[in-house]
């Protein structure tokens, strides 16, 4: 096996394991709030208060950890961020009060980055050909441990308590760092590049923050990420809550949220290698596009929806578009930002996608407050197809600009 494939299936079964761990324990926090004490009346908003917490913190340190990784080596990164969230979701496990838990979760983003350090290392040594194609995959991976993680979650939580569920979470992340410390060594892939040549040169000159935010082609993209991680953070607050209502009840609530929510995961195992080849074949433009404006469709659907076997249906049709949309996204950062800029760039696109899943929760805590989940929805698919819709109107004019200067 090639050692860039090796390197990419070993950090496949730490992101795995690492999204595991986040979906065993992250999902039923709203549900874990009951435990602490907070009254039916106020849990949504203290639900988009526990999930933003932690994406504020996590928006502000991702591009310190970008640059610590460019620095010093994405490996020590996705390390450092594996140890550290171990001893967070064991931590959590002991929480009193909302407001401990709130702590715990501000803690939690700012140890952050196993995924976006593992991302940026695939990045590095795959062949450029074989990019769409390594970013779907690990994509796939986040989606597996999507899927394990509410299961696996909703039945200890069931048989043991949502405490010792947290704990199993811990064990679970620590696996996959000590996977990485052993197997994963960096940069072996990647090919050298002579000393006098241009490109030699070129890597010799530092590239900064300041060059990156004059990169139109990267805010785009950050901006794209900052809507559709908002747009579908919006529902994650509300949405254990929304099952229990359409099963009837809260008994069993966590198995069936753990079974709806893991649909997705299996939605993206599916399709997420296969936006990555169409992107490569077709323009990867013009698959996002398409996830974009079927997603945001397909969730407005919701609205209508009132029993739960078709809730699970819809839920897993819009997991099948919208696994298109992260792998794609960084594609199209990785092909615009320099190699040396490969560690912040991907710390760049984890704050906007923290910053939007701060906003997400906390909006739709707001609204959860005022108006019913099924408004929320609808709110979402506008959101994204409208997000679809610029980025069809900017490619059009970028290749229209493309097209005069050449004639």
């Amino acid at each position: 096996m090639e050692s860039w494939k090796r390197t990419m299936w070993i950090l496949w079964f730490g992101v795995l394991f690492c999204s595991s761990s986040y979906t065993m324990s992250v999902p039923f926090l709203p549900l874990f709030l009951f435990d602490l004490g907070v009254p039916d009346s106020s849990v949504n908003l203290w639900a988009g208060i526990v999930h933003s917490s932690a994406f504020l913190v996590g928006a502000v340190m991702a591009p310190l950890w970008g640059l610590l990784a460019d620095k010093y080596g994405k490996r020590r990164m996705v390390i450092r961020a594996g140890l550290s969230l171990a001893v967070i979701y064991a931590l959590i496990a002991f929480v009193q009060t909302p407001w401990q838990l709130v702590g715990v979760r501000m803690l939690h983003g700012f140890v952050g980055g196993f995924v976006p350090a593992s991302m940026s290392i695939v990045a590095s040594v795959a062949p450029k050909e074989k990019l769409g194609w390594s970013l779907g995959m690990m994509q796939a991976g986040t989606m597996t441990g999507g899927i394990l993680g509410p299961l696996f979650g909703g039945l200890l939580a069931e048989a043991f308590g949502l405490r010792r569920s947290f704990v199993a979470a811990a064990i679970i992340i620590l696996a996959a760092t000590v996977a990485v410390i052993i197997w994963v060594r960096e940069g072996k892939a990647e090919a050298k590049v002579p000393e006098g040549t241009s490109a030699s040169k070129k890597r010799t000159e530092p590239v900064t923050y300041r060059m990156a935010f004059r990169n139109r082609a990267l805010m785009s993209m950050l901006l794209l990420l900052v809507l559709f991680q908002l747009s579908v953070n919006m529902i994650q607050p509300l949405l254990t809550l929304h099952i229990a209502k359409l099963q009837g009840g809260l008994q069993g609530a966590v198995l069936s949220a753990g079974f709806v929510l893991s649909l997705i995961g299996i939605a993206g195992i599916l399709a997420s290698p296969v936006w990555g080849r169409l992107g490569e074949r077709k323009g990867y433009y013009r698959i996002l596009v398409i996830c974009l404006l079927s997603a945001g469709l397909v969730i407005s659907m919701q609205f209508f929806v009132q029993d739960l076997w078709l809730f699970a249906i819809v839920q897993f049709v819009f997991g099948l578009f919208m696994a298109g949309i992260g792998p794609i996204v960084n594609t199209l950062v990785v092909q615009s930002t320099d190699e040396q800029f490969r560690g912040r760039s991907f710390g760049l696109t984890t704050s906007a996608n923290q910053f939007g899943a701060m906003l997400g929760p906390l909006i739709g805590g707001l609204l959860g407050l005022a108006v019913s989940i099924h408004w929320i929805f609808v709110a979402t698919g506008m959101m994204m197809a409208a997000g679809g819709v610029s980025v069809w109107l900017k490619r059009r004019r970028e290749l229209g600009q493309a097209l005069m200067r050449r004639g």
